[in-house]
């Protein structure tokens, strides 16, 4: 009866195959794409250690090593000064056997490039060796086989620009010749060079090694550990392959082995959400189902049949579409998979993996898609084996009254799904409590759905027509609209409280956030003998339209170190928790404040310059710190004898600011200045005047590395959402969408097919075409709303109560009184869009795209 009532009604069944295929195949998709990004120690042993039989690592002072199989898991080590260095022949010695191996060395160095100079990875070994095949593979030219040649990645090739037959110059002089593309086989997105042995002439720690290493035969784990021994860290082809049992590892890396209960509490939530979701969607297909199949059922039960075997014949349905939707999704999340994967390379610096299908997952993932419809089947089936029979073979309606111990039900769910938000907010850790919470809470949403739509159905009486019909269709047939409004209700809540906490936490980042400069100025600090003159040359190539402001202070080298600092009896500090790119007391020359370091009001500018003039300081405080007087103190500090320490007392005023807009404590005048035996010098220059795009940035990075190593400009933008926020908010917005979209479409079209004889009568008594069309998307709208409406009062529960524990730190009260004890930030537009729009939206599309007329239908005697 299942199979045939699928194949008669395909419409229906594709609705139904679509609403358990889709999850399906997005979690398969999923689970094959990290599989795949999640490159096992034996998928990539060719790339990390070529055709050699293991990598050997030994630093100097290693005294023992204790590892698992792949040391980047789990290794430790003991260490102490030692004489003897190990050698090659230590290897030897431990394996027993005399190997052969390749060293490889790395090392960083800046390289000129057209713009000025840039960072590259440099690696010097010898590609042409078959111990090597595999680490690198050519993509265009040859690997570098004599001292003077260079294989070059793209990434440095594009930076340069750099191509074959060019010469590329390290920082220093020495030049090679680019005779190669290569790519590392494990890693892309960084400039990498590689050159034979001493290509580079890279400067390496007498002691430590990195060998590729020829043992003639397996490195098993006896031999491994025989390494460890001696100190020496190891990659083994043969362990790697094979790793040892849990019984061999060491105890000390037991952290290293265990499950992680956090991470199981997730994702065992994450299941359950996504299987009462599942649930909720697939939920209004078996009712209208088992509403298509009533009549059967009754002559069934006419005939003797009990109310177990009626159930079975809804589950049967279950299984039948439940079955087909799970390998339909199974197949289709494959080759989705397959497609993506270019697309994720894309944003990893990490070469994936073989595609790789994670068997055991995807029969899990397919047994996922039928337990969940097996469970949407079963309050269908459960409400078809308690029709009335008499009632449903005279042609009339035959749900039962409803119960009122649901909403009780539901309102003690809901007012416990609320308590443990509270809890969870009120103590530590209490993310998993509000995350159980949450669930609780939808649960008795669910249940008191039914009393929700019976209240609109009594007061719709003074609406249009065709809301009318929807909304009291909606409360006669409450089996078929409960899942469709919990599905979408669910959808919404679990958007709004993610929303709730990403935009809560996203404020907290804002409101702490301290500028080290004024917002769009920008600072660049030249290091120890760099020609200030070229990096005002610099800035004024590519910045032209900027001031650029000399910012004098107390004389900082690598060797000698100044700190000034205000002291004023009983407040200190003067200004609690500053920090920022210049100095703690720059130097006035013109009796004047620099604009970049606070706002002053005239007043207090005028009173400023008149102390700088008398040979004073101007101290900037958050403590309220009154006074005509400061005392400055200079600590300079060297690396070879003792502090010294300077102190003088000056004529002072006092500046009440705040640590966020202060870029500095204060500004003393070139005399006291002197009188600490201090002699000002440029320490950093301030760009303003102007906007700095994030390419002139980028160009003036590159010219000033050209310059000195260590030189560099920073642009103050204030504070920016991470990626992480913002695609966190689109992926939120993105899978509301989708599901509401989908639930309300599916459940709506369902809706029509049940409606049929109601719509046809409407049309028998004078209703036109343009009335079904507004029905239909009266339907999408009842749905959508209620939903969303309903989604959003849940949400807010554990939306807020997660604010509390992700958001509440102590740190922020002790940086800024004034803060907040916890952040609190509604995500509007998104919680707009649920609501308002993509109701608005699915009706529409739903009116667009609905059937305005039905076929006619005659009766035959």
């Amino acid at each position: 009866m299942a199979r045939r009532e699928a194949w008669r009604a395909k419409g229906r069944s594709i609705l139904v195959l679509t609403m358990i295929a889709l999850p399906v195949l997005a979690v398969t998709a999923a689970d094959v794409v990290i599989a795949t990004s999640d490159v096992k120690a034996a998928e990539a042993v060719e790339r990390r250690i070529g055709g050699a039989d293991a990598l050997v690592t030994v630093e100097r002072g290693v005294t023992g090593v204790v590892q698992l199989p792949d040391p980047d898991e789990a290794s430790g080590w003991n260490s102490r000064r030692r004489a003897d260095l190990l050698t090659l022949d230590d290897v030897s010695d431990a394996l027993g056997r005399d190997v052969e191996a390749v060293e490889v060395v790395r090392g960083g160095r800046q390289v000129t490039t057209e713009a000025g100079a840039t960072y590259a990875e440099l690696v010097e070994t010898d590609l042409t060796s078959p111990l090597t095949e595999g680490t690198f593979w050519v993509a265009d030219g040859r690997v570098p086989a004599a001292v003077g040649e260079v294989g070059i990645n793209r990434e440095l090739a594009d930076r340069g620009p750099f191509a074959v037959g060019d010469e590329l110059e390290l920082r220093g002089g020495t030049t090679l010749a680019v005779v190669g593309i290569v790519e590392n086989a494990a890693i892309r997105g960084s400039a990498v060079a590689v050159a034979p042995a001493g290509g580079f002439d890279l400067p390496t720690r007498d002691g430590d090694h990195v060998w590729l290493v020829d043992a003639g035969g397996a490195v098993t784990w006896d031999d491994v550990l025989a390494l460890n021994e001696i100190g020496a860290t190891v990659w083994s082809r043969a362990v790697l392959a094979d790793p040892p049992p849990a019984s061999e590892i060491s105890p000390d890396l037991s952290y290293a082995t265990g499950a992680d209960d956090a991470w199981l509490a997730v994702v065992v939530l994450v299941v359950v959400m996504a299987l009462l979701e599942v649930v909720l969607l697939a939920g209004p297909a078996f009712a209208v189902i088992a509403r298509r199949l009533q009549r059967s059922l009754a002559l069934m039960a006419a005939n003797g049949a009990t109310p177990p075997q009626a159930r079975k014949v809804v589950l049967a349905s279950a299984v039948v579409l439940g079955g087909a939707g799970a390998v339909v999704g199974v197949g289709l999340g494959l080759v989705v998979a397959w497609v993506a994967m270019p697309v994720v390379q894309r944003f990893s610096d990490n070469y994936l993996g073989p595609y790789d299908v994670p068997w055991l997952h995807v029969l899990g993932i397919a047994g996922f898609g039928l337990l969940s419809a097996l469970l949407a089947a079963v309050v269908p089936a459960w409400l078809a084996s308690r029709q009335d029979v008499v009632a449903v073979l005279a042609g009339r309606r035959g749900d039962r009254k409803p119960s009122l111990r649901s909403p009780l039900l539901g309102v003690l769910l809901f007012g416990a799904g609320a308590a443990l938000a509270a809890y969870g907010a009120a103590r530590e850790g209490g993310e998993y409590v509000i995350a159980v919470s949450a669930i609780v809470a939808v649960l008795g949403m669910i249940l008191l759905i039914p009393v929700v739509v019976v209240v609109l159905a009594r007061l719709a009486r003074r609406l249009p027509l065709p809301l009318r019909f929807a909304v009291r269709d909606a409360a006669r047939h409450r089996t078929r609209t409960v899942p469709a409004v919990a599905a979408v209700a669910a959808t919404v809540a679990g958007v709004v409280a993610l929303g709730i906490g990403n935009a809560s936490d996203a404020e907290e980042s804002r409101a702490t956030y301290t500028p080290l400069l004024a917002l769009g100025q920008a600072s660049v600090n030249p290091p120890e003998g760099v020609d200030v003159a070229a990096v005002e040359e610099v800035l004024d190539r590519y910045v032209p339209d900027t001031t650029v402001t000399p910012v004098w202070g107390p004389p900082n080298t690598m060797r000698r170190y100044t700190w000034v600092d205000a002291r004023v009896p009983g407040t200190e500090p003067v200004l609690s928790g500053w920090s920022g790119m210049l100095s703690g007391f720059p130097v006035s020359q013109d009796a004047t404040v620099p604009a970049y370091l606070t706002t002053l009001t005239d007043d207090e500018q005028a009173a400023a310059e008149q102390v700088l003039a008398d040979g004073g300081a101007v101290v900037f405080t958050d403590q309220g710190v009154q006074g005509d007087e400061v005392t400055l103190v200079a600590r300079v500090d060297g690396r070879r004898g003792p502090s010294t320490v300077t102190r003088t007392t000056v004529p002072a005023v006092f500046v009440e600011t705040t640590q966020m807009e202060a870029r500095a404590q204060g500004v003393m005048s070139h005399e006291a200045a002197v009188a600490l035996d201090l002699t000002p010098v440029v320490e950093g220059l301030v760009v303003g005047g102007a906007e700095i795009t994030e390419s002139q940035e980028e160009d003036v990075n590159e010219a000033l590395l050209a310059l000195d190593a260590e030189a560099s400009m920073y642009v103050e933008r204030g504070y920016q959402n991470d990626d992480e926020t913002v695609i966190i908010q689109l992926v939120l917005g993105a899978l509301g969408a989708v599901l509401m979209l989908g639930g309300t479409l599916t459940a709506t079209f369902l809706s029509l097919s049940d409606a049929r004889p109601d719509l046809a009568t409407l049309s028998a008594v004078g209703a036109s075409p343009r009335t079904r069309r507004a029905v239909a998307a009266s339907y999408a709208l009842v749905i959508a709303l209620v939903g969303a409406v309903l989604g959003v009062g849940v949400g807010f529960i554990p939306g807020i109560a997660v604010t509390y524990p992700l958001t509440g730190a102590s740190w922020v009260q002790d940086m800024d009184p004034s803060l907040p004890s916890h952040f609190l930030a509604v995500p509007w537009l998104l919680i707009g869009s649920l609501v308002v729009a993509l109701p608005l939206v699915t009706a529409l599309l739903v009116g667009l795209f609905t059937r305005s007329r039905l076929p006619m239908v005659a009766r035959i005697d």
